[in-house]
Formats: C-alpha cells, sequence, structure tokens
C-alpha cells in the first residue's frame, strides 16, 4: 500500500503541475536566497579577515596624538609625539616586540620618462616589509647602510610599478620622486584590495632616513608598526609600549596620552563579530521567504483536499485506510518541499557566482547553509503538510462520497 500512495501522489501532483509548480515557488525563492545571502555574508567576512590578516600578524600600530572623549584626532603629520628614538627604545626595552618599523608617508608625484603616477611614498625601516608580510617579486630591500647613507633607492608596490614602468623591468630604472632621483631596487609581489576597496599595492618604499632629511624635513614619524612575538603576547605587548612611552614622554599619572597604541587584533575580532552578525541576519531574513513557503504548500493542499473528497471517499470505500491516505497527502507535501529545495538550491548556487560576477563581490558556497536550507524546506513541507493530510485522512466515507 505503500508504493500505492506514492504512485497516487505523484499522479495528483502531475494532473495539477501549474498548482504544484506555484506552490514550489515560495520553497525555490526561500532556499535559493538563504544560500545566495549566507554565501554573500561569508565572502564579506572572508575578505574582512584576509584584509587584516595582510596588514601583519600580531600587528600593533602606534600613531601620534589620543582618542579624545569627543573623538576627534589631528591628522597625520599634524602631531609630532613620536619620534624615531621611541622606536629604537621599544625594539630595545620591550621583551615581547620581536621586529620594530617606524614610518613616516606622504603623497608624491613618481615619474619615469613620460610616465607618471600619484601614490603614497613610504619612508620606513627593512623591518617593514617582514611585518607587513610583503614579499619580494624582484630585486631586493634596502640595508641598514642605505639607512645610515640615506640612499636615493626605492622598492615599488606591484600597481605603481606596473603604471610606470608596463611591460619594462623597473629594477636598475631611475624615476623621480618629487622631482629628485631614485634608483629602482625592488618590486614588491601584489597583494590586492583590502575589505574598504584600497588598493594595498599603490605605494613606494624609500629609506626613513632619506625620506625624513631629503624628502620631508621633518624628524618625527607618523606611526611605529610592531611585531609580537605570539598572538598570546600582543595584549603584554601593548601594555609594556604604553608605559615605556608614557614614560618616555613624561606624562603625569592620570594624565591622557598623547599616542595610541592600536591593536589590530582585536580589530579583526570586532570585524569578525560584525560580519558574523550580518550572515545570520541575511539568512533569517531570507528564511523568511521559506516560512511563507510552508504556508503556501498548507494552503494549497487544502483546497487539494476539497477539491478531491469524493476521489477520497472512493479510496476509503475501495478500503483505503487512515493511515494510506495520510501518507499520500504527506508524500504530496514532501515532493513539493524536496523538489522545491532542489531546484532552490541550483537558484542559491547560480545567484551567489552571479553577483560575485557582475558586482564583483566577493561570495563564499557555504555547505551547512546549502544543508540547513534543503533540510529546512523538507520539514516545512512535512510540517504544513501534515494538518492537510490529517483532515483528509478523518474524511468520512459516506459524507465524502456525497460531496458535490
Amino acid at each position: 500500500m505503500f508504493w500505492e500512495s506514492v504512485v497516487i501522489a505523484l499522479e495528483g501532483l502531475r494532473a495539477n503541475k501549474l498548482r504544484s509548480v506555484l506552490t514550489m515557488l515560495g520553497i525555490i525563492i526561500g532556499v535559493g536566497a538563504v544560500i545566495a545571502m549566507v554565501s554573500l555574508g561569508m565572502g564579506v567576512r572572508q575578505k574582512v579577515q584576509s584584509s587584516i590578516a595582510s596588514l601583519g600578524s600580531n600587528l600593533l600600530i602606534i600613531v601620534p596624538g589620543a582618542t579624545s572623549p569627543t573623538g576627534v584626532r589631528m591628522a597625520a603629520g599634524s602631531s609630532t609625539t613620536l619620534l624615531p628614538k621611541d622606536a629604537q627604545a621599544i625594539a630595545r626595552e620591550v621583551p615581547g616586540a620581536s621586529l620594530v618599523a617606524p614610518s613616516v608617508s606622504r603623497q608624491y608625484q613618481v615619474v619615469f620618462n613620460n610616465r607618471n603616477w600619484y601614490t603614497n611614498v613610504q619612508g620606513t625601516t627593512p623591518e617593514f616589509l617582514a611585518i607587513r608580510n610583503f614579499s619580494l617579486e624582484s630585486g631586493v630591500s634596502f640595508s641598514t647602510q642605505d639607512l645610515n647613507t640615506r640612499a636615493r633607492v626605492v622598492i615599488l608596490g606591484k600597481t605603481t610599478a606596473d603604471n610606470l614602468f608596463g611591460d619594462i623591468s623597473p629594477i636598475g630604472q631611475t624615476i623621480r620622486i618629487n622631482k629628485a632621483p631614485f634608483r629602482v631596487i625592488g618590486v614588491l609581489g601584489a597583494k590586492g584590495q583590502s575589505a574598504t576597496g584600497h588598493d594595498q599595492d599603490d605605494f613606494a618604499i624609500i629609506p626613513l632616513t632619506t625620506a625624513q632629511e631629503r624628502m620631508m624635513g621633518i624628524n618625527y614619524l607618523h606611526n611605529i608598526s610592531v611585531q609580537a612575538v605570539s598572538e598570546d603576547a600582543v595584549d603584554q605587548v601593548q601594555e609594556d609600549i604604553t608605559q615605556l612611552l608614557r614614560a618616555r614622554h613624561r606624562i603625569a599619572l592620570g594624565a591622557e596620552d598623547n599616542f595610541t597604541v592600536r591593536n589590530l587584533a582585536a580589530v579583526m575580532a570586532t570585524a569578525e563579530e560584525t560580519t558574523k552578525t550580518i550572515t545570520l541576519l541575511l539568512g533569517n531574513i531570507a528564511a523568511i521567504s521559506l516560512l511563507v513557503g510552508g504556508i503556501g504548500i498548507m494552503n494549497i493542499m487544502l483546497v487539494s483536499v476539497t477539491e478531491r473528497t469524493r476521489e477520497i471517499g472512493i479510496r476509503k470505500a475501495l478500503g483505503a485506510t487512515y493511515a494510506n491516505i495520510l501518507l499520500q497527502f504527506l508524500i504530496e507535501a514532501v515532493v513539493i518541499g524536496v523538489t522545491g529545495g532542489l531546484i532552490g538550491i541550483a537558484l542559491g548556487i547560480g545567484a551567489s557566482y552571479l553577483i560575485s560576477a557582475l558586482a564583483d563581490w566577493n561570495t563564499v558556497i557555504s555547505m551547512w547553509a546549502i544543508v540547513a536550507a534543503f533540510g529546512f524546506s523538507v520539514m516545512i513541507g512535512l510540517f504544513f503538510g501534515l494538518y492537510p493530510a490529517r483532515k483528509a485522512a478523518l474524511l468520512d466515507p459516506i459524507e465524502a462520497l456525497r460531496y458535490e
């Protein structure tokens, strides 16, 4: 009798194709929306994680000026509270600081022959590349001797190199930065865009002393990058740096710091929590359409029971039991849920790839989202199909046969 109920249920769906398809529509849209929205949220989360990780591991960044209660901070370069000796003291006196790189930066016009490019020029030390996870695609980094002699050498980011040189090898070529000649000694490997759309390869690096004394005429720093020896040591290193700089800057007890130590691990944790919340929110919003689809299944099944009252009466008169009728209508509801779920999975995956291609947004297809959405669609078919199936199974055969 089980297979007979299956055949009758499928025949009932086949006999009313349009109604069956329209009933599935809510499930299809719901499952597809859940997969697409979760994939988008997971993509954003992955992009944020990789973007922050690309800045460097176990990274602390010290910038001049304090975050005031009013939220006002002076522009970079307008505060002069960080000095090269502060960076030297951190490297010497903070045990958990494995690498320290003081930096200054300014926008300059960079020229090679008839090509020019406006980019950020960073003056720093050789440790900067290791701290920020940069690798050399070609050439070499500058040395301690280059720092001591204020050498006019430069390492180019991939975007800057491509815009200035195209297919020509930059190594050994001379470019002009703010009209001063610099010899290209290296080109960095590409990192791509950050989560905010910033091009991480559009810059140039020169020795710190060259930038301060020959280009900018300053003796202070714009920031100091510090890499802790391990992830567990980051908080302690942050505390040690804070205490050291307060002592060096002679800041009185209770007075506000004239610098800020930014912990990128804390930034990453906050960003991950935010994107996780956004992903769940998108998934929950999309899941509402699944519930709407379930209500549609129940309504159509109730209509189907009413239309097929005489058929149910004839089946009962021929010996069909309560269980047979219940099973028949439950199978119809489950088939709608399963079929709609499978089509919705294909739709959701296709929509994810389409969003990625057309909007240039990163999407990550989540297997758990596919399984959860499909399982939910089947459960909805069972749940919302149960009441109409039970109503059909409880029909009195005599009253059903009299129904017009």
